[in-house]
């Protein structure tokens, strides 16, 4: 019989209930407490059958674990807190908003012998995981990931809160390196861009073609890949995916089967299962700060390229 992991989640918002309700699921894994700055999530706790710790630092020594969903501006303090202990650490993406404490971070990881991995979740999209199967000399991307407004995220843009995933999802896919791109958009309704596009293009001769917006009423997360002998569609919200290939003058349209899966749930699994099986100690997550380092440089991009109120006429 499996020994559970003692795990903790820090930060209960939207996505920290999540990770803590799935580690009470799952027999991997042994939830024995959660920690939050509100002490309204102490309900959260008695919920879930575990343990409230308003203080992260309470969970140290308890743990063999943890899941850091907190705002993005902390990711680097708390989880430096938990590395420096010696214990395994998921955090939430973007790993964190400076390139240097990313680096800090997978280096201590390295040194005291950690996983640590970042919550990419479409890497772990049963969708996603039948494109990797199929893709191959890829031409072109074109990418949506289009969503409302909820005002949870008030430290970062567009780009690193929503479009690191796609950005992510390329670099893996493409594996080289980006030549040139152009990035456009416009802050709405926080001081950062709530709207973005970028047209990347690779060495190898690949382009990609990303808009992320977090301004639309309905939720859309899709990719479409053109190869050279097909077109691939994926929607990542509803798992399905269509290849179309050319069939003598016509078109040939098949539906690819997709095993269907909670994307955050294989996430943590994988997460508890490197950790056993000794495939992450001490290799973290480089992927994800690559991925970091893109998603930077296109919001500083954006920003210089914001349009600039037209001065007023004298009257």
């Amino acid at each position: 019989m499996i020994q559970p992991l003692k795990v903790g989640v820090i930060g209960i918002g939207h996505l920290g209930k999540e990770h803590a309700r799935i580690y009470r699921e799952l027999p991997e894994s042994e939830l024995v407490g959660i920690s939050d700055l509100d002490p309204a999530k102490a309900e959260k706790a008695k919920e879930l059958g575990t343990v409230y710790y308003k203080d992260y630092r309470d969970l140290l020594g308890k743990v063999e674990a943890v899941s850091v969903a907190t705002p993005t501006s902390t990711h680097y303090t708390v989880a430096k807190e938990f590395l420096n202990a010696g214990i395994h650490t998921l955090i939430e993406k973007p790993i964190t908003l400076k390139l240097d404490e990313a680096d800090e971070l997978l280096e201590l990881a390295r040194k005291k012998h950690c996983a640590l991995q970042v919550g990419h979740i479409e890497r772990h999209n049963p969708g996603f995981k039948r494109i990797e199967e199929i893709a191959k000399n890829i031409r072109f991307f074109e990418i949506h990931r289009l969503g409302p407004f909820t005002g949870r995220i008030n430290d970062c843009g567009v780009v690193l809160d929503l479009m690191i995933h796609d950005l992510d999802i390329v670099l893996g896919l493409v594996k080289s390196e980006v030549a040139s791109f152009d990035a456009i958009g416009v802050n709405v309704l926080t001081p950062f861009e709530d709207i973005a596009n970028v047209r990347m293009k690779f060495k190898n001769g690949a382009v990609a073609d990303i808009t992320a917006s977090r301004l639309t009423f309905e939720k859309q997360r899709k990719i479409r890949i053109f190869q050279e002998d097909a077109y691939i569609s994926l929607d990542y919200g509803a798992q399905t995916c269509k290849i179309f290939r050319k069939n003598g003058a016509e078109i040939a349209q098949e539906s690819i089967d997709i095993e269907k899966a909670e994307p955050l749930k294989e996430e943590l699994k994988f997460f508890m299962n490197n950790i056993r099986t000794g495939k992450s100690l001490g290799n973290p997550d480089t992927a994800a700060r690559n991925a970091l380092k893109l998603a930077l440089e296109i919001a500083r991009t954006v920003q210089a390229n914001q349009p600039q109120p037209s001065a007023k006429t004298a009257s």
